[in-house]
């Protein structure tokens, strides 16, 4: 089975881009997108319908910020899918989450907050640690009931000085805080495994994420903030990840994943 990340940065304009090429092309089993900015009418309107897919589009209704969705094949067996979490404290704001539940494991698509999405950088920060702690309370109690875990989009967190090309630069800027990368060190240290880690644990220059400004992407130069992570259960049925780095609709690119089930 073959996984795709993608935040889209706005999924009318990546529809001008060759978007149902790049579907065509890659073939993905399922498709993960953040950042769809769009109302569910202008998704229908400008991108709809996708050959063979069928698709989950978040709950609430912005077309100008956040938003996720899921694409998933015909053949793929959905058993249960959300897009309205409002058992659960914080998930249900912003539009961040989508979730597809197979035989298999549950597959959670997110965009973690980043530093607009509040006006006080302090009460920014806490909302965005304190997401993280309602992920890992809720990918746990998955796991312990005996589900695999894929959680994956855009993480807003750089977690590592190796996942950035200029970390002490970047010390004390978001996304890079101490505070930041020590939330994402705990989520892995409750049984998660970061899958490109798993494979290339020392790999340099790999990112998914480059500022407009700068020239930075034909540099080479900024963050790797999109992941695919895993309960450790599950890591064995990982083959392959790869960051799509020559795909250039987005200042962010695709990651794929490869999974044997």
């Amino acid at each position: 089975m073959k996984i795709i990340t993608w935040n889209i940065n706005w999924i009318r304009a990546v529809a001008q881009k060759w978007f149902k090429e790049f579907i065509a092309l890659e073939s993905p089993d399922i498709l993960c997108i953040q950042e769809t900015k769009a109302f569910e009418a202008q998704f229908l309107k400008d991108v709809w319908p996708v050959e063979w897919y069928n698709y989950i589009w978040h709950a609430w209704i912005s077309a100008w910020y956040a938003g996720t969705a899921i694409f998933y094949k015909n053949s793929v067996e959905i058993l249960n899918w959300r897009n309205h979490f409002e058992d659960v404290e914080h998930f249900h704001t912003d539009w961040r989450i989508t979730e597809i539940k197979t035989r298999d494991f549950v597959l959670i698509n997110w965009y973690f907050p980043n530093w607009w999405t509040r006006a006080d950088w302090t009460e920014m920060l806490w909302y965005k640690l304190e997401f993280y702690n309602k992920i890992i309370d809720y990918a746990n109690k998955l796991v312990l009931s005996w589900e695999n875990v894929i959680i994956t989009g855009d993480f807003n967190i750089c977690h590592t000085e190796i996942d950035i090309a200029r970390p002490k630069e970047n010390e004390d800027s978001i996304w890079f805080l101490p505070v930041e990368r020590a939330k994402f060190w705990e989520m892995l240290s409750n049984g998660y495994i970061d899958t490109f880690r798993y494979f290339y644990p020392n790999k340099k220059d790999v990112y998914s994420w480059w500022s407009y400004r700068a020239w930075a992407r034909p540099r080479n130069v900024w963050w790797r903030l999109d992941y695919f992570v895993v309960n450790k259960s599950f890591v064995d049925k990982v083959e392959w990840i790869e960051y799509m780095t020559d795909v250039m609709w987005s200042d962010h690119c695709p990651v794929k994943l490869e999974i044997n089930y």
